[in-house]
């Protein structure tokens, strides 16, 4: 599996990170290359830590805009998890606490305009909703 997390970009970088992921990820995966790509730093705000994954295997990308017309066409399976904005923002903070606190409306902005621009809902191919 292949977390976003790793590859945004710091705060403002949703979009971003689903572009790279498109770009180091995907195609060259799709090509039949290994896929190579730097992890993000949080702590220190910039790429560091290569990762490598080898042609064969299989690939499972999770995270807020993963799906994307770029990046449809690279999947036959495209999960949809939606929620309520309260139900994610609660889940976020429980999961990375005071350290998401700040970066909430910022990120939560991000998603917005995901939402808006790719319609990752009419690009899945399955949807799931928490109440």
């Amino acid at each position: 599996m292949i977390a976003l997390d790793d590859l945004y970009p710091g705060w403002d970088g949703l979009a971003a990170g689903a572009m790279y992921a498109v770009a180091r990820v995907l195609t060259p995966h799709a090509a039949g290359r290994p896929a190579r790509w730097q992890r993000w730093d949080w702590a220190t705000d910039r790429y560091d830590g290569d990762c490598e994954l080898d042609a064969g295997s299989g690939i499972v990308l999770e995270g807020s805009g993963a799906l994307t017309p770029e990046a449809a066409g690279f999947a036959a399976v495209r999960v949809w998890l939606d929620a309520p904005a309260d139900v994610r923002r609660e889940r976020a903070l429980a999961r990375d606490g005071d350290g998401y606190r700040p970066h909430w409306e910022r990120w939560a902005a991000q998603e917005e305009q995901h939402i808006r621009r790719n319609d990752p809902q009419r690009l899945a191919t399955h949807l799931l909703e928490l109440a």
